[in-house]
């Protein structure tokens, strides 16, 4: 039996790979509520495209998918925590508008290089602006894992991959050594 590795898996479901220029570039924000119809199809799109992926791969940490991750260069992203039937979280023209100073440092894995995962330092903590379909600014925070989904999905769409918040000298490890698919992020109480 041929085995197909993740990243061929999440090629073949929709989902640009790293080297991919799309990935390396900021995404542009949507102007709303004027883009209003543009917005809802890339949210709609990017929907189909989680949907798809869910049903071959399993999400014990929640997941999330960034509009240049399926070849669109705008400023939009979905993230799914991990509790069972918690609604998905839209994120238009996200912002990062403040960060605790409290970070730690937990394994990460990328629908765009998904053949390895990596330790990635995040703050605990974030407070993100985002703006509706009908132009509001809205401020949410977030903390522990859905703070680090967050905050890797708009790293996506400022151009950058979480290789890129590693630390120094520390490589990612490849998906057969990884030991925590399956479980959620570990959080001390």
């Amino acid at each position: 039996m041929i085995q197909v590795r993740p990243s061929e898996q999440m090629r073949d479901l929709g989902v640009v790979q790293e080297g991919e220029p799309v990935l390396a570039e900021p995404a542009r924000a949507f102007d709303l509520p004027t883009e209003r119809d543009a917005a809802e199809q890339v949210i709609e799109k990017l929907f189909t495209a989680m949907e798809r992926i869910s049903q071959v791969h399993p999400f014990a940490k929640g997941m999330g998918i960034a509009a240049p991750q399926i070849g669109i260069g705008r400023a939009a992203a979905i993230v799914q925590p991990a509790e069972p039937g918690a609604p998905a979280i839209i994120l238009l023209n996200p912002t990062i508008t403040d960060r605790a100073d409290e970070t730690d440092e937990q394994y990460e894995g990328c629908l765009s290089f998904f053949d390895v995962r990596g330790m990635v330092p995040r703050p605990l903590r974030i407070a993100v602006e985002t703006t509706t379909l009908d132009g509001q600014l809205v401020a949410t925070m977030y903390e522990r894992g859905l703070a680090r989904l967050i905050h890797h999905e708009i790293d996506h769409l400022n151009g950058l991959l979480y290789t890129a918040r590693m630390r120094s000298g520390i490589d990612p490890v490849p998906v057969e050594q990884y030991r925590q698919t399956g479980r959620a992020w570990a959080y001390e109480q």
